[in-house]
């Protein structure tokens, strides 16, 4: 039964920015003595009695500072790297996994990468003391003694028992100042984050209280790629929920058990707690070579060499330089540092405007100068006139294929920018882009399948509800541009005669996909009703938008949360298992947006309350540090995916605008600038990383269609000036 030393890498150091960036967090970062706070952490558990060689587990992107650190220090480890960071449950259930996989009694000693504990003697002896509790089934964490009220730390209870390991009575979250102080004196410790526990008992305690996240970290782990010292999770690490071990476990465990103990401790969250750990003179500050002070007190200077600092006649400030930033704070404020690198201290570079009303007009001439005529050009198929699947970063076509999706929605972009009158020959563009579409994609009954070879032989006859839904807001807006506008009301009345015979018993219509009853293809068929309503069509379009309005109402969003599910089953109840927690802020602004507008042509009470939670929601999942919506979070609003597609932002801005939420829209016009920075401009990037990178891939044509519609939104004017 070995000791298993987990060094946990995670964590961005926010609050110590300058210094700490996501390249290079606070934990590789020599902030107090000549080493990292990683290296001192390796060497005091690699010196535990009876200690196998520690599991680091970190991201990816860290392996090569993980390596160069530890060869500096001569410790040898196993690295668990993971594709994507999801808080310490699914990293500390990783490293569990991968332990009791090669030593199924083994006991992991967990710890953080960043915790400065300078007396390792006392750090080990009060290891040795919770050995037996944990091998006979206990979770064992170390709670410190507090040396002052800290509003820094979250606090642990620990019960009454006379015994040195104490029952754990509670889990309490940071708090203010005069708590702090009324916990302190009733006893409370600080929560240092150290664990120490079997294997076995940890896994155990997860698959009761958090089997997402085991299950994800077991298959991760099973499929871990490569050998030797280092292994990389595979992706199924991604399906793990991102949450803490505390809310996972410790919370709702009745294993957890504290030591008290009184060494040295601190987390090094902020600049007030590297100045309170480090070497100070006799006016208390801590300062880099040559920076001088006169007349001041309780200073912490960090430069590089050659860099001259002078602080004159202040107290408790905090002065740290960087090649490219500098930071001033007190060191009173420290906490609040997190907030400035959150807002644009970071490496996200600037937006090319800096109001809505500038956003307005960038975005207009953006559309009108550079998107449409190269989607209307590179992105068409001069031989035909259909329009091609995407377009490589330097103008060559990606067209492996084409999707009567994107067909439909490239005519109807460039019809209706014709209909607002955008200068430009966009008219014919959808003239001949659809004629093209209707040759290749039109079937005997009126409605279109879902693809072709370049060739323009059908590959998917099948019919798609999202692809007749596009269709039809096609046909509208060709209608509303004047292009055969008797032709195309009897092409959108005969499709929608023939979707009759695709409904489902129990309303709303059965989608040809891997979860053929969803709410995104009938959100698109909504808004194609609206289009028609709106555009003078009988009463069949008015009845099939209320429909679909009171499905969505009564079906798709939940009744006690107020937000949108995407997946169901026949009897249109959420689906089993995790597709039924699948919850997209993208799609709660889409659909905000579109029970705004039919809110607004029928003025019922209560839908403008219902659209407003839906862009609540979808607010929810916008990351501010990025200014981006991301991908899906479950339905108890956790991060599921922080991946960022470029379509979710459109719809984030087309909300907020809806909601006259200038604000929210600022920020996604901000964020959605990120992604058309390319070196073709009118192109765009479609999937950003978590870390705010971005894959690189061609830009897909069907983005067009989403970037129109919210600078339709955002600058109905000057998109038609």
């Amino acid at each position: 039964m070995a000791l298993h030393p987990v060094i946990m890498c995670g964590g961005s150091g926010s609050r110590l920015w300058p210094v700490s960036r996501p390249d290079r967090p606070k934990q590789f970062i020599p902030l107090v003595g000549e080493r990292s706070s990683f290296q001192e952490t390796a060497l005091r558990v690699a010196g535990l009695a009876g200690a196998a060689s520690p599991v680091v587990i970190a991201g990816l992107r860290h392996r090569e500072i993980i390596e160069a650190q530890l060869a500096e220090i001569g410790v040898q480890a196993m690295l668990l790297l993971e594709p994507e960071g999801r808080d310490s449950a699914p990293a500390i259930a990783a490293a569990a996994a991968w332990i009791a996989s090669r030593d199924p009694e083994g006991v992991a000693v967990i710890v953080s990468a960043d915790h400065y504990i300078p007396d390792p003697a006392a750090f080990a002896a009060a290891i040795a003391r919770t050995l037996a509790p944990a091998r006979a089934g206990r979770i064992v964490t170390l709670g410190v003694r507090p040396s002052e009220p800290s509003t820094a730390y979250g606090y642990i209870r620990p019960g009454k028992a006379k015994a040195s390991v104490k029952p754990v009575e509670a889990f309490v979250e940071k708090p203010a100042a005069d708590l702090a102080r009324r916990y302190v004196a009733q006893g409370y410790l600080w929560n240092s984050g150290n664990f120490v526990a079997r294997a076995a008992t940890l896994l155990a305690e997860l698959e009761a209280h958090a089997p997402r996240v085991a299950k994800a970290a077991r298959l991760a782990v099973a499929e871990a790629a490569g050998e030797g010292a280092v292994r990389e999770l595979s992706e199924a690490f991604r399906a793990a929920p991102r949450t803490s071990i505390d809310y996972a476990v410790m919370e709702k465990t009745g294993r957890a058990c504290v030591l008290p103990v009184d060494f040295i401790w601190s987390d090094i969250g902020a600049w007030d707690a590297v100045w309170a750990v480090s070497a100070k003179d006799s006016d208390r500050n801590s300062l880099s070579f040559g920076a001088r002070t006169p007349g001041s007190e309780e200073v912490l200077v960090k430069a590089p060499a050659g860099v001259q600092v002078a602080v004159v006649g202040v107290s408790r400030i905090a002065v740290i330089v960087e090649p490219n930033a500098v930071l001033v704070t007190s060191l009173d404020s420290a906490q609040a540092v997190k907030d400035i690198a959150a807002h644009g201290a970071s490496a996200v570079p600037p937006a090319p405007f800096a109001t809505l009303a500038g956003a307005r007009a960038w975005y207009a001439n953006w559309l009108a100068t550079a998107a449409l005529p190269v989607w209307a050009t590179l992105g068409v198929d001069p031989d035909t006139g259909g329009f091609r699947e995407g377009l490589k970063l330097d103008g060559a076509p990606h067209d492996p294929y084409r999707r009567g999706r994107v067909q439909a929605r490239q005519v109807f972009v460039f019809a209706r920018a014709a209909q607002l009158g955008i200068p430009g020959p966009w008219r014919e563009v959808a003239r001949r882009g659809f004629a093209a579409y209707a040759a290749s994609f039109a079937r005997p009954d009126g409605l279109f399948a879902i693809r072709c070879e370049l060739t323009g032989a059908i590959s998917d006859a099948r019919v798609c509800l999202y692809e007749q839904a596009f269709t039809l807001l096609a046909l509208c807006a060709l209608f509303e541009a004047q292009v055969e506008p008797d032709a195309m009301l009897a092409r959108a009345e005969r499709l929608l005669a023939a979707l009759a015979g695709h409904r489902h018993p129990a309303g709303g219509f059965r989608e040809r996909d891997a979860h053929p009853f969803q709410s995104n293809a009938h959100m698109h068929l909504f808004e194609a009703a609206l289009a028609w309503e709106q555009a003078g069509g009988d009463a069949r379009w008015s009845a099939l938008a209320d429909e679909l309005a009171s499905l969505a109402i009564e079906r798709f969003i939940d009744p006690q949360g107020g937000f949108l599910r995407e997946f169901f089953d026949a009897a249109w109840r959420p689906a089993a298992g995790d597709d039924g927690r699948w919850v997209e802020p993208g799609h709660q602004f889409e659909w905000a947006w579109l029970l705004q507008r039919w809110w607004r042509a029928r003025a019922r009470p209560g839908i403008f309350e219902t659209a407003r939670k839906l862009f609540a929601t979808g607010v929810r999942g916008v990351d501010r540090a990025r200014e981006v919506a991301v991908n899906v979070l479950w339905d108890d609003l956790a991060l599921r995916d922080g991946s960022a597609r470029l379509w979710p932002q459109t719809e984030h801005l087309k909300a907020a605008l809806a909601m006259g939420d200038e604000a929210e829209a600022l920020s996604a016009a901000r964020g959605l600038a990120r992604y058309l920075d390319v070196p073709l401009r009118g192109a765009w990037r479609d999937r950003m990383r978590p870390d705010g990178g971005f894959e690189e891939a061609p830009a897909p044509a069907s983005s067009l269609y989403h970037l129109a519609m919210a600078v339709f939104e955002l600058a109905p004017r000057a998109a038609g000036a």
